[in-house]
C-alpha cells in the first residue's frame, strides 16, 4: 500500500481516504491532524520579525532567526538543547515554525503584535 497525506477538503477526498484506510495493513499507522503553518503566515512572520529586531533597542544584536526562536519559547514550543561539539554551551534543535499548526502560528503572530505594542513597534505590513 502506498504512503500518503491527503488534505480533507471534499467529501470525495474523505472518502478516497476512508477506502485507504479500509484497505491498510492492520499494523499500519494513521494520524489525523490540524494543517501546518500556511504560506501567507509564514511571509508574514519574518518582516514582523524584522520590525522587532530593527525598532526594540534589546533586539538589535540578534538576527531575525534568534528572535524568532525566542519568540517560539515564550510561545511555550517544546524545545530541546543540546551541548556544542567543544562544550563552550548549548543549542536549541528540533524546534521548526514550520511544524506549527495554522492555528499554533496564529498564536506566534498574536504574541508578536502583543511584544510589539509594548514595546511601541511599528508595523512595516501594510494596514487592511
Amino acid at each position: 500500500m502506498k504512503r500518503g497525506t491527503y488534505r480533507l477538503t471534499t467529501k470525495a477526498q474523505r472518502e478516497r481516504l476512508c477506502r485507504h484506510v479500509m484497505a491498510a495493513p492492520a499494523d499500519w499507522l494513521g494520524v489525523l491532524s490540524e494543517p501546518t503553518r500556511t504560506l501567507d503566515q509564514n511571509a508574514k512572520l519574518w518582516p514582523m520579525l524584522e520590525d522587532i529586531r530593527d525598532q526594540v533597542p534589546d533586539m538589535h544584536a540578534y538576527g531575525v532567526d534568534d528572535i524568532k526562536m525566542r519568540f517560539l519559547h515564550a510561545l511555550g514550543a517544546e524545545m530541546r538543547f543540546l551541548p556544542e561539539l567543544e562544550g563552550q554551551g548549548m543549542f536549541p534543535v528540533g524546534l521548526r515554525s514550520s511544524t506549527l499548526t495554522v492555528s499554533q502560528f496564529s498564536g506566534l503572530v498574536e504574541l508578536i503584535y502583543a511584544y510589539g505594542a509594548k514595546h511601541g513597534v511599528v508595523w512595516s505590513e501594510p494596514k487592511q
